[in-house]
Formats: C-alpha cells, structure tokens, sequence
C-alpha cells in the first residue's frame, strides 16, 4: 500500500501545501460567482481559520495543539462517512468487529500523519474564492492558503450539510488529488491484492501509525 495523506490529516497538510494555484475553467468561472454557496463557503473559512490560529500560536507546545487539532477534526470533518467511503466495496462484507477495528487503525494512522507535521506551520491564511453547487447541500468550495514556501496553494473542499443543519468536509483536493478518492484508491488496491484481508490493510496503518505516520 501506499501512504497517502488521509482526509483527516488534510485540514492540516493543506494549509502547508506548496502547489500551485488551482485553475477554475473559465466557463465555470461564472457558475462560482453566480450560484455559489455562501454558507458552505463561510463555513470553509471559519473552521480553516480556526485550525491556522491553533497550528500558528506560537505560545501553545505541540501536545496542546495536538490535543485541540484531534478535538477539532470532529468538527471540521465527517469522520464517520470518510472512514466507511475509503473502504470502497469492502465496507458491505466486514463484520462489526472489523469495521471497528479498522476504524480504530484508521484514526490512528491519520492523527500520527498530522501530528507529525503540526510544528510546520508559520502565519499561513486562508482565504476562500469561490464554490460550485454541486447539489443542494453539496458543495466544492475553493480556497488559496498564502503564506509558507511559494506560490500561493490552491485547496478545494468538498463539503456536505447533513440531516442536522451542519456542514462537514468529506474531502479535500491538493495539487489536483482528491485525497479521499486516492485514498480509497489505495486501501481497495491492498485488499484486492490480499484476497480481501481487512487484517492486512490494518496492520500496515498501525505500523505506520507506529512510524508517526510516515510510509
């Protein structure tokens, strides 16, 4: 398998990313002015400025922002749907016991892959720019994060409003990757080449988690 940035990580990696900007194509560029979101959008750059004001303190020590940064990602993303989307096919045939166990090696896998990028961080802001409707409570909202090393890097959130009236990103595109689709990509490619295993896929992100989450 190979490691990618999980979804959980990209509300941290994102903000540090050093690619490129994003073009939006110029017959969408009209579609994002006109029939944006503006509470999808509002949303994206509340809880993005709420994680760079913890990633920038520079009076708060790692485990302190480690301890809010795990607290925020509740919030910010829909960690139950990710961790059942990046299974792909093989959500439907684990057992109780094996979903929960890889949602435990799951979690554990992202939370090490932030965390051992959290002291990286140094005045990046975001700012939002636009969003595409995809359908109603189903929004891709654009952002640029400035700041940090180069040009300013360009991160598109996929965002969902669920039955409870709050918005939360099911996933995020950097450098042109969705991540939770690449992600999925990966696990299913694992678990093809392994007769289905779910044991496999979890015992290599627990030892990545063990490496601090590097591949």
């Amino acid at each position: 398998m190979t490691r990618r940035t999980s979804l959980f990580a990209a509300a941290a990696l994102a903000l540090s990313a050093a690619a490129g900007p994003f073009a939006i194509p110029a017959a969408l560029a009209q579609t994002v002015r006109a029939h944006g979101d503006p509470e999808a959008e509002a949303f994206v750059q509340t809880q993005a400025g709420r994680v760079l004001a913890v990633l920038n303190d520079r009076n708060a020590d790692l485990s302190e922002k480690k301890r809010i940064f795990r607290s925020m990602i509740d919030q910010v993303a829909d960690v139950p749907r990710i961790t059942s989307f990046v299974l792909g096919r093989y959500r439907r045939s684990l057992t109780p016991d094996q979903y929960r166990d890889f949602s435990e090696a799951f979690r554990a896998y992202a939370d090490n892959v932030y965390e051992s990028r959290l002291g990286e961080y140094r005045g990046q802001t975001l700012k939002v720019t636009g969003s595409i409707v995809r359908q109603p409570g189903d929004v891709v909202v654009s952002s640029e994060v400035i700041g940090g090393q180069g040009a300013p890097a360009a991160v598109n959130w996929r965002v969902l409003k669920g039955s409870d009236g709050r918005w939360r990103a099911v996933d995020v595109e950097v450098a042109g990757v969705w991540l939770a689709i690449t992600e999925q990509q990966d696990f299913v490619s694992t678990l093809d080449n392994h007769g289905g295993d779910i044991n496999v896929l979890i015992r290599q992100l627990q030892a990545q988690a063990a490496r601090g989450g590097r591949g």
